[in-house]
């Protein structure tokens, strides 16, 4: 029995556009580092808005999300919804104990 590993949108990813990604995530991760010395409130408010675009590009670039079908990227969707709800959770159960 062999199994048949065709993608329908198997195209590569080029080295260009890895590269180009990985500079983009390096520098979140500068700009992350150099406003947590701004200060605490501007530290936590970088953190909520580039965390997410940096996971986000890493799922869609280097674990080839970009390439799946609808039924992975829902998954994935459903996952992440999950985990950020029960994370949420956990935060109003603290804040109100």
């Amino acid at each position: 029995m062999t199994m048949d590993t065709t993608h329908e949108h198997s195209e590569p990813v080029s080295y260009k556009t890895i590269t180009t990604v990985w500079l983009v995530l390096l520098a979140l991760t500068a700009a992350l580092v150099t406003v947590s010395r701004i200060s605490h409130f501007w530290a936590v408010a970088a953190m909520l808005t580039f965390t997410p675009l940096k996971a986000g590009l890493v799922l869609y670039y280097f674990m080839h999300l970009k390439y799946e079908g609808p039924l992975i990227k829902g998954m994935v969707a459903v996952a992440l919804t999950t985990l950020v709800l029960f994370i949420s959770m956990m935060f109003l159960d603290i804040a109100f104990r």
